[in-house]
């Protein structure tokens, strides 16, 4: 099978790759094209996942379809951004049928789900991975980034962490644990859910977000860097699932929910006065700790003595720096 051929059998005729709203060409031609209505930015952004760094070279192709899009897509919740599309360049050692059925229904699964339209990608030889790019659209002026955060201000999450780390051992096949735990902890791992609705009710709202992909702790330093202040971090307060507390216990739950990463629920600082109406809209808001004048990331015990870890969470290429 060529690779017009995969293209159009797997891929193009799939409902997420149909016309739709801002997508006024899709794939077909040399590029696609968008539409961005007046008073908007249009926001980018991209994601590699490469089997045996990001995924086991042996899972299910249906789940790796969803979580490959599902952590694209979260970087457009976390800049308050309205879906629009994406692109898919995937890299095959070859050409499974079953494997790629499987794939493009987990794809578009996630696609609907998050109103996001493949318009365009690539496909070649090689070692398996994936790279993802997706488009959104946000008012000029609203995208939320990591700059803002203010002294003053509560930092927020927007659900329980650690959940994804703690289901590394079961993706493994290192440990195994009851249907109910495992089941939870797996689909948070293989389906997260991108906060979408969460990040576009923050515009005008939040003072600064992002998704936590690598650890609370190593993602909220990115804020306390671009904000030029200090985060304090309330280790009592981590909203934990009981699937995660039942499985490690309880130290061992905090400890991935501040380093584990693979979270992707938003962390965002925001001005006491906007909790309230936030909260009654029906959002997700769980305050984990506040703002100050200085500098980094501080965890604090119910004394409020410091016991931040020494690992802060996953870095590429750390080992050989």
């Amino acid at each position: 099978m060529g690779e017009f051929e995969l293209i159009r059998n797997y891929f193009a005729a799939a409902p997420c790759a149909q016309a739709g709203e801002g997508v006024a060409l899709g794939i077909g031609d040399d590029c696609a094209l968008l539409t961005v209505t007046s008073g908007e930015q249009l926001a980018i952004s991209t994601d590699t996942l490469v089997a045996g760094v990001h995924f086991p070279v042996v899972c299910d192709p249906f789940l790796l379809g969803q979580r490959a899009l599902a952590v694209s897509a979260s970087d457009l919740a976390a800049m308050g951004a309205t879906p629009l599309a994406f692109t898919l360049a995937l890299t095959l050692p070859s050409v499974d049928a079953d494997w790629l059925q499987a794939f493009a229904r987990g794809l578009n699964q996630m696609a609907q789900g998050c109103s996001l339209r493949l318009v365009g990608g690539d496909t070649t030889r090689g070692p398996l991975s994936l790279t993802l790019t997706v488009f959104g659209r946000v008012p000029t002026g609203q995208a939320l980034t990591r700059s803002g955060a203010r002294p003053g201000d509560l930092l927020c999450v927007g659900g329980a962490l650690g959940d994804g780390a703690g289901a590394l051992p079961l993706v493994l096949n290192q440990r195994s644990a009851d249907a109910p735990v495992a089941e939870a902890l797996l689909a948070r791992y293989w389906s997260p859910q991108p906060q979408l609705a969460l990040g576009q009710a923050l515009r005008g709202k939040a003072t600064s977000a992002l998704d936590i992909s690598d650890g609370l702790l190593a993602d909220c330093g990115h804020i306390a860097l671009a904000s030029n202040v200090r985060l304090l971090i309330e280790r009592e307060a981590l909203p934990l699932s009981s699937a995660l507390s039942e499985f490690l216990g309880l130290e061992a739950a905090r400890e991935a929910a501040l380093t584990g990463g693979d979270d992707y629920v938003l962390a965002f600082t925001l001005p006491a006065s906007q909790l309230t109406g936030l909260r009654a809209a029906g959002l997700s808001v769980h305050v984990v700790g506040r703002v100050e004048v200085g500098q980094g990331v501080v965890v604090l015990d119910a004394d409020g003595q410091d016991v931040t870890p020494l690992t802060r969470g996953y870095q590429h290429f750390q080992e050989s720096q």
